[in-house]
């Protein structure tokens, strides 16, 4: 379901994910903006994102570094660079002006001092809005969201919300819930506070691997 958005502010944006639901555009020259209200929603267990032996090897062997919140207005950019992507202009400074809040935060992938993968969202409470993710490198955006999610589970974030559900973050563990169950999950994810900021310092690969191993 979608609705016309009316003026969109920094603060409206933040109400609007704490009712449930969020803003696109029909693409990146079109000025309009409108909110979305799934009737089935994606999210992710915080306990069953899946690290395949694949990945996994790939995280140990790969010279990929990993960093939060160094390149965010590049993450999005990554994000937005697709022949067809829901981020315009208005987007693109409004999730920019909610990063200098701190109210959203990047992952970034590199190799070497290029960007090569990245996933970014808003968080309010205990609750993590997943909004895009990139990958310019084999399995980039996958160890994105693997040091994103050991991140949250690490910060007591509670509810990893993913909007819409793919074949490709089902295979990682995300599953589809209704509505009403999704309510459930925000009412109680927004009463409880988590932390992005203040989860540490960028785990080795290795503890990322170990900490899912005991708990997915």
């Amino acid at each position: 379901m979608k609705d016309s958005a009316p003026t969109l502010t920094a603060d409206l944006l933040l109400q609007a994910y704490q009712v449930g639901v969020f803003p696109m555009s029909e693409g990146r020259d079109d000025p309009e903006v409108f909110w979305v209200d799934p009737r089935m929603r994606g999210v992710f267990p915080l306990d069953g994102f899946r690290i395949s032996r694949s990945l996994a090897r790939r995280m140990r062997q790969t010279d990929f570094t990993v960093t939060y919140d160094q390149a965010f207005a590049d993450v999005v950019r990554g994000c937005a660079d697709r022949d067809e992507t829901w981020i315009n202009a208005t987007i693109f400074d409004l999730y920019c002006h909610l990063h200098d809040s701190g109210f959203a935060h990047s992952i970034e992938v590199w190799d070497n001092e290029r960007l090569v993968g990245g996933v970014y969202g808003v968080t309010i409470g205990a609750a993590f809005f997943g909004e895009s993710m990139f990958s310019r490198a084999t399995d980039a955006s996958k160890i994105a969201l693997a040091y994103l999610v050991d991140r949250l589970r690490l910060a007591g974030f509670q509810l990893f919300d993913t909007q819409f559900i793919t074949p490709h973050l089902a295979s990682l563990g995300a599953v589809e819930i209704s509505r009403a169950e999704y309510h459930v999950m925000l009412a109680k994810a927004l009463g409880q506070h988590a932390s992005f900021s203040h989860a540490g310092v960028v785990p080795a690969a290795q503890d990322v691997i170990q900490r899912n191993a005991q708990t997915s």
